[in-house]
């Protein structure tokens, strides 16, 4: 194949000593061997080196004496001596002279007009135009090979191909690359030799006289090079170059292979380079084409196995050639099965006289050294035939089959090596094609059952073969190859496997400790390929007595058997027949788990990870369900969900709180609950309860129970109960009580859950001490990490009024889930009691998730059913079936959005002080007085009074303090999981009252700058004017460049609509707004000339309305100009810090005010304002 067959190659002891520049190797050259490397050697004996060492300097002497006796030698010092420099001047004004004549070979610098072929002017030519004739041939292919696109061509090159000057042109070739490396790089310069006739042998001679350029050449062709080398005359041409480079330099072979590998290019190449490969030591168990191949196919980079799958299929399409790499490789791996195969029969007789007819019958005994090559072997035609799709000729499918049914020595090698025999079968059936092949097959299956026990004795193993066998059969029943099931059962005896699967006993006390092949194995194989369905027989029954006999640490096929379980029930197995299905577990098997589970002392009868699978599947069922709700409905089938009633009755958080501590045991089965929890049940993952877990289970609490003695004192229900009734004469008692059931775990706290929230409203009456309440609150959030659903339902019920209980109304699970606001439904007194109104606020937060994904699933369960009919009644109409869809889910969120609504807007509402609570001074703007600055301070600190300390040190420790940070904590949690309900409630508006403590309280409300601007465009006066006061507190808490440009904006809208505005409605807008204007100059200086222009206006609009009946409005409007002009003149700063006005308003009372004119009364709103402003802004300077 190659151009270059019967030229004198470089050898590799050559290559090596050029490499290593030894001079006495050299020397042993012969003087064809050293001929190749003269241009190399001519430069470092004439050009200066770089190392004047002393013993360069004899080397170097050595080497002149050698070149001293070749006649050669003389021709490449003429070459050197011509001046390169202007010849690369020459070549780079070619190289654009060709670019603009766009690669034509017309005119020519570097050559002039050639008279006669270009090997006779080669011949006829000095030196320097030697240089420019190969400078010239050489540029041209490299510009054309530019100029491709990656087409290979051949290029017919004279100068290239006469063999009579092939070494004359290499030694040009070598100077010119040498001198010129800019011009012409190496790798450039290779890529255009593999497109001239010789080109690999030039290339081979280049690289040698450039001995450290060899992995960058060899690189820069494998980057270059064809995905599938052997599908191109290029990447046949690229395998054969780079061959010939390694066979020259053979101990970078393996290396230039990984290249090939790494780039996933030139697949012939490596396998070629495989077969050129000799080990130093050779390795008895698996030769190196065995082990490359494998590791390609078998390993775990997709893309490479892809790529070599790939170069097996193609090279099969193509007629068997002789040249082919692909057929290389196969007759390689052919001769090497051959030689392992035994030539002598076995004479062993391990069973006594059963076996002495088949020891005739052609069966041998495999060589003990030979079994992993063996082994090695099947696994890597197995690889080929099943990965890369090799169709084995007849001559490899019969030496296979030999293989095969070689008798291995009972090691535990033989062992593995009968395994893969029958992956072979299983995968491969066609391997046995003729009746003789056949019956080879049965004598060795038989000969294999009846040497089990021998081979478990003598290899120290479990075979495990009867089970091998039954794997067989059911993944036959997969493939449908009716022939292979009908041998295999008949040699294990059984007709049908899915009802033999049936009657194999499940393993008891399953656990990840028990290896090999399980009946477990089996039944997932079967599950698989709908084996059951299909023959009607009922597994779940098996299944149950599985997941009931199993313990830590889990096995790892039971989460997998789950899965496929829940499929087969779902699923059908054909759609021809819509019930084929398995059926699900009862709820009464189910129950039949969890009794005892939590709260009773004893022993359970199941394990944890029975009740944890159990419960995994559930939580699976129920989640596909739901998602295959649309398939269930084309097919009219709408399988059993399981009832809440069950869901109830299952302590889901307990036994998740469980597991989170036996992570390393179970697998991956606690995170997969996980996931089934924050999909299905949001209200059982919160956040705000994986930290309080924290705090009830971490190291303190657990030095607590630690310090109980064991001899201590235990409670009864009863007497808790007692306890509780006597309040508050027996609050002693109860407080002893309550103390030592802190001290237990949240587990044994679970049979005081009904005493403890039965008697939650005894605790609201009078003289009931805080430390009672706040330790139940302790016990409370102990008990909602491990049974929160029941025991939100019965503090709901418990809290309710008293009216309500005397009806004896008892809410249920799926009444709180439907409706979450029945949780603030409960006695007034709670609002007030902040310990249990946290417990509240606590149900009502998780009652609202609940109720989305109640919703959510509702909307799925129903929503494709409903869509069937829609379409059974809208033949015909296009589109009909979308509408309802639509209109669903945009109810389902108006409806979560009106609730979650609902819920802010009451909670907002009980922060607001009762009419008991005013005279204490609990008010909003008491609570949160300095969200105003100074300027209001000071105002109210006028007249302080003997008692406003105390005052002030009781409404920030009342309980309606302290309600409303729980409120405000819970608020800007709803607000940060969905802004909407803040954009919402604010749209909806709430008390003004309400404002300091919101803005102050929640700090997630700094969004609601994003939506002022629309709220300002609302036409409602109303939402306009709450939106004003909103931004007012907003740009004194958030002082922000976004704040200054919406309150900008805000005081343009205001002086928008004093020009729209009617008379009446400028005084229901202006007079709560105006205020508002201190708090934009306050947190915004630069807006004061914007606030005095916008007063003056109002001022003046309003006192052309009342010209006519006030006097002193023109007086008004000189004081409202002065104000602005001069406000630093209006205040002086006397002595001692004080401040006293220059400009005195008029003093007006109460009377007269409220029995003014609106016009008036704005007028002396405005000058006020205009005062607030010039006094807070100079306070603060």
């Amino acid at each position: 194949m190659s151009d270059s067959a019967g030229l004198q190659c470089v050898s590799p002891y050559a290559f090596e000593a050029m490499q290593k520049v030894d001079v006495a190797r050299l020397a042993a050259l012969s003087d064809p061997e050293l001929r190749l490397l003269l241009p190399c050697l001519v430069r470092m004996a004439l050009c200066a080196p770089a190392d004047q060492s002393h013993t360069w300097a004899q080397d170097k002497k050595l080497i002149l004496r050698l070149l001293s006796g070749v006649e050669a030698v003389n021709s490449i010092v003429a070459l050197l001596s011509v001046d390169f420099h202007a010849l690369e001047q020459d070549a780079r004004k070619e190289q654009q002279l060709r670019h603009k004549a766009g690669g034509s070979n017309g005119e020519s610098i570097l050559v002039s007009q050639l008279q006669h072929g270009l090997t006779l002017e080669f011949e006829h030519s000095d030196p320097l135009r030697r240089l420019r004739l190969t400078l010239s041939e050489l540029l041209a292919i490299m510009n054309k090979v530019v100029d491709s696109n990656g087409e290979f061509f051949l290029k017919s090159s004279e100068l290239f191909e006469s063999p009579v000057y092939l070494e004359e042109v290499a030694d040009v070739l070598c100077i010119l690359q040498a001198e010129l490396p800019s011009l012409l790089p190496i790798v450039d310069v290779a890529e255009a030799l593999l497109h001239v006739r010789n080109g690999d042998w030039f290339l081979c001679l280049l690289v040698a006289n450039v001995p450290d350029s060899f992995n960058e050449v060899c690189r820069g062709l494998i980057k270059n090079g064809e995905r599938q080398d052997e599908e191109s005359v290029g990447g046949r041409r690229r395998t054969e170059a780079l061959r010939q480079l390694c066979q020259m330099n053979p101990s970078q072979a393996l290396n230039i292979r990984a290249m090939v590998v790494e780039e996933c290019h030139l697949p012939g190449l490596g396998v070629a380079l495989t077969l050129d490969h000799k080990p130093d030591t050779a390795d008895e168990a698996v030769s190196p084409l065995v082990s490359y191949v494998s590791g390609l196919l078998l390993g775990t980079n997709s893309k490479v196995r892809t790529w070599f799958s790939m170069f097996i299929r193609n090279g099969q399409q193509r007629k068997r050639e002789s040249s082919s790499v692909l057929w290389q490789m196969r007759r390689q791996l052919l001769l090497e099965l051959v030689a392992i195969l035994p030539r002598s029969r076995s004479s062993r007789v391990p069973n006594g006289g059963d076996m002495e007819e088949e020891s005739v019958s052609g069966y041998s005994g495999l060589r003990e050294e030979h079994v992993v090559k063996a082994s090695a072997l099947l696994r890597l035609y197995c690889a080929l035939m099943g990965i890369a799709g090799l169709r084995p000729t007849d001559e490899e499918a019969e030496q296979l089959l030999q293989l095969m049914t070689s008798r291995p020595p009972a090691t535990p090698a033989g062992v593995r090596f009968v395994s893969l025999s029958f992956c072979k079968l299983l995968a491969f059936p066609n391997l046995v094609s003729t009746p003789e092949q056949e019956q080879l097959m049965v004598m060795w299956l038989s000969w294999m059952i009846k040497e089990e026990e021998y081979f478990e004795s003598a290899a120290g193993v479990s075979a495990s073969f009867g089970e091998m066998l039954l794997l067989v059969a059911m993944y036959f029943h997969s493939n449908q190859l009716s022939s292979i099931i009908e041998l295999v059962c008949s040699t294990l005896g059984m007709k049908v496997v899915t009802a033999h699967a049936v009657r194999v006993a499940v393993t008891n006390n399953l656990s990840a400790t028990i290896t090999g092949f399980l009946p477990i194995h089996c039944i997932y194989q079967l599950l698989r390929s709908r084996a059951f369905t299909k023959h009607k027989v009922s597994i779940k029954d098996w299944i149950y007595r599985q997941l009931c006999e199993t313990t830590t640490p889990m096995h790892t096929q039971l989460i997998p058997l789950i899965d496929v379980y829940i499929n087969s029930i779902l699923t059908p197995a054909s759609k021809a027949n819509p019930e084929a299905t398995n059926q699900p577990i009862t709820e009464q098997e189910i129950l039949n788990v969890f009794q005892n589970s939590t709260g009773v002392r004893g022993r359970q009868r199941y394990s944890l990870t029975t009740q944890l699978l159990i419960l995994y599947y559930i939580l699976s069922y129920e989640e596909n369900l739901l998602a295959s709700t649309k398939q269930l409905a084309l097919m009219q089938r709408k399988p059993k969900s399981y009832s809440a009633a069950l869901m109830d009755q299952i302590p889901i958080k307990y036994l998740v709180t469980q597991a989170q501590g036996l992570q390393q045991e179970l697998g991956g089965l606690h995170s997969a609950l996980l996931r089934l929890l924050a999909t299905n049940y949001p209200h059982l993952s919160q956040v705000e309860d994986w930290v309080c877990e924290e705090e009830v289970t971490g190291t303190l609490p657990l030095l607590r129970k630690m310090m109980l003695p064991t001899n201590t004192c235990r409670y009864t229900q009863s007497q808790l109960h007692q306890a509780f009734q006597k309040l508050p004469s027996s609050s002693p008692r109860l407080m002893r009580i309550l103390e030592h059931l802190t001290l237990l775990s949240p587990g044994d706290l679970i049979p005081y859950a009904e005493a403890l929230t039965g008697s939650m409203a005894l605790l609201l009456e009078p003289a009931v001490p805080r430390r009672i309440l706040q330790t139940l609150n302790k016990l409370w959030m102990g008990l909602n990490t491990v049974m929160p659903r029941r025991l939100w339902v019965m503090t709901v019920n418990a809290l309710q009024p008293s009216a309500k209980l005397l009806r004896q109304q008892r809410y249920t699970q799926n009444d709180l889930m439907v409706d979450p606001l029945i949780v603030l439904r409960c006695d007034q007194r709670v609002y007030r009691c902040p310990p249990l109104m946290d417990i509240v606020l606590h149900m009502l937060n998780g009652y609202l998730l609940a109720s989305r994904a109640h919703l959510q699933s509702h909307l799925k369960e129903t929503a494709d059913f409903d869509r069937q009919i829609q379409n059974v009644s809208n033949l015909g109409v296009s589109g009909a079936a979308e509408a309802p869809e639509v209109t669903r889910e945009e109810l389902k969120n108006a409806l979560l959005a009106a609730q979650d609504s609902a819920a802010v807007q009451i909670l907002l509402e009980v922060c607001l002080p009762t009419s008991e609570e005013q005279p204490l001074g609990a008010t909003s703007e008491s609570l949160l007085r300095n969200i105003w600055g100074p300027a209001a301070a000071k105002v109210k600190q006028e007249a302080p009074g003997p008692g406003g300390r105390e005052e002030t040190e009781g409404v920030l420790l009342c309980d309606l303090r302290e309600v409303q940070c729980l409120i405000c904590c819970l608020l800007h949690q709803m607000f940060i999981a969905d802004p909407n309900i803040a954009k919402l409630v604010h749209f909806q508006g709430y008390p003004q009252a309400l404002l300091p403590l919101t803005v102050a309280g929640i700090p997630s409300i700094h969004i609601c700058l994003d939506f002022i601007p629309e709220l300002l465009a609302q036409p409602q006066l109303e939402k306009q004017i709450f939106a004003i006061q909103l931004l007012s507190y907003l740009c004194t808490q958030y002082a922000l460049p976004k704040s200054l440009s919406v309150a900008r904006l805000a005081i343009s809208v205001m002086g928008t609509l004093l020009t729209v505005l009617t008379r009446a409605k400028r005084f229901s807008f202006f007079m709560p707004t105006l205020p508002c204007l201190v708090a934009f100059c306050q947190a915004f200086p630069p807006l004061y000339d914007d606030v005095a222009a916008l007063l003056v206006q109002v001022g003046q609009v309003c006192a052309s309305d009342v010209a006519t009946k006030a006097r002193d409005v023109d007086p008004l409007i000189a004081r409202l100009q002065y104000l602005k002009e001069k406000p630093g003149d209006v205040v002086g700063t006397g002595g001692g810090g004080g401040s006293s006005s220059k400009l005195k308003l008029p003093q007006k009372t109460a009377e007269e005010l409220g029995g003014a004119d609106p016009d008036v009364q704005l007028c002396y709103c405005i000058e006020a304002t205009f005062m607030d402003i010039i006094s807070s802004t100079l306070h603060g300077l």
